[in-house]
């Protein structure tokens, strides 16, 4: 008898075996489904820039300023397409897929030759990985005629602190 329980006692623990190893295989696969949708939601929990976020609410992608002034201070378009907007609160720096945003910007000085700033830079995480956060100092500069409007082509950034590739300072054609 006790031959046969040998044999026995085996296929009974490799069933057993194998029964937890596909209840693993599920919740794993399980959890990594369930994080699909926070993966493919990063970018829209990106914040965009003011243009955009506008465009969401259903307000003017630009700030109503009198015409005049309007004409002579040049505006920010989001990734070089729309309306100028002034004095922006958000600037979009990956057109691309929007993984990495200027955003929280006060501008110190805005002019028609060029803006000053401070703001911070937001990294979206991949893979789901949570964004972070650069303390930067931003000049808007190269304002020119862009399809009739006047707008500023080039963006500077300076981290004032850790940054995200290495570098200190990275430059923006925004135009």
């Amino acid at each position: 008898m006790t031959d046969r329980a040998e044999p026995l006692r085996r296929a009974r623990m490799r069933t057993v075996v194998a029964i937890f190893a596909g209840v693993a295989v599920l919740l794993v696969a399980g959890v990594w489904l369930g994080r699909a949708a926070d993966r493919a939601s990063v970018v829209d929990d990106a914040p965009k820039t003011a243009a955009a976020q506008k465009a969401r609410t259903g307000q003017v992608a630009q700030d109503s300023l009198d015409d005049s002034v309007s004409r002579e201070l040049p505006g920010v378009r989001d990734c070089g397409v729309g309306e100028p907007v002034l004095e922006p609160t958000i600037i979009n720096l990956d057109c691309a897929n929007s993984g990495r945003v200027a955003s929280g910007i006060q501008w110190d000085d805005y002019a028609a030759d060029g803006a000053a700033g401070s703001g911070v830079v937001q990294v979206g995480g991949a893979n789901g990985a949570a964004q972070k956060s650069f303390p930067v100092r931003l000049k808007l500069f190269g304002a020119k005629n862009v399809d009739g409007l006047m707008a500023f082509t080039a963006l500077e950034v300076t981290y004032t602190g850790a940054t995200p590739t290495g570098r200190s300072t990275e430059m923006y054609s925004i135009a």
